[in-house]
Parts: C-alpha cells; structure tokens; sequence
C-alpha cells in the first residue's frame, strides 16, 4: 500500500474515532437541553447564550469531521470546545492524577489533541473535500 494512501487511511480512522465519541455527547445534550451548561457558563460571569457553542462543538463539528467537510475547521472547533470543557468544567483537575496513575483529564486531552491533529493534517483524500 502506497504512503499517502496510509496516511489517508490514518486521518479517515482519526476523523471517524473523533467525530462519533464527541458526537455521542452532543447527542446527549440535544436530548437532555442544555440547562447545566447555561448554568455553569452563568456562573464563569458568562451570558447564558455561549452555552449553545456547544452544540457547535459537539455536533456540527463532529459532523463535519465524519464526512470530511471542512474538516480542519471541524477540529479546531473540537480543540476551542475542549478549551472551554477545560476552563469551565475540569480547572480543578489539571493536575491530578487517576487510580491506574494517568492524568485524570487523558480524555479530554486526547481529544483536545486529535482536535489540533486534524486542524493541522486535514481530512485527507477520503472526504468531501478530498484535500
């Protein structure tokens, strides 16, 4: 198998893996409303409203990195709304440490760093754009 076919192959796998675990929370979100999220933006000093940017990150982000379509664009929004997960949810765990001894946040982390990954790789040849 040529290279750039594996590496197409390895930002379609990275694309599909990012795209449906963050797309399961937007999911629940659409579900559940958004009510905790407007509550805790509120309580960061920020107006209710910025609590619907996670539907942005959570939903259109990930579909967009499904089918390839702007998909650095998908990843950053992945990236910023992991950001935020950071600043408004787990502040107080950046520096702990779970029971197996790995960060506490290695979920999170990985997805804020497969977020920058295909802000930065692209989608590859397998998608929409074919870039």
């Amino acid at each position: 198998m040529k290279q750039t076919t594996m590496d197409d192959l390895g930002r379609l796998a990275l694309r599909i893996a990012l795209g449906l675990l963050i797309l399961l929370h937007g999911i629940s979100k659409l579900r559940n409303g958004l009510g905790p999220i407007e509550e805790m933006v509120v309580a960061h000093g920020m107006p209710s409203f910025v609590a619907y940017g996670v539907l942005v990150g959570e939903v259109v982000a990930p579909l967009m990195l499904l089918l390839g379509f702007h998909a650095r664009i998908g990843g950053l929004l992945i990236a910023i709304n992991m950001l935020f997960a950071f600043a408004l949810v787990h502040m107080g765990q950046l520096a702990q440490l779970n029971e197996q001894g790995g960060w506490a946040l290695e979920l999170q982390g990985m997805y804020l760093a497969a977020g920058v990954a295909l802000a930065l790789l692209g989608p590859g040849r397998y998608s929409i754009n074919q870039r």
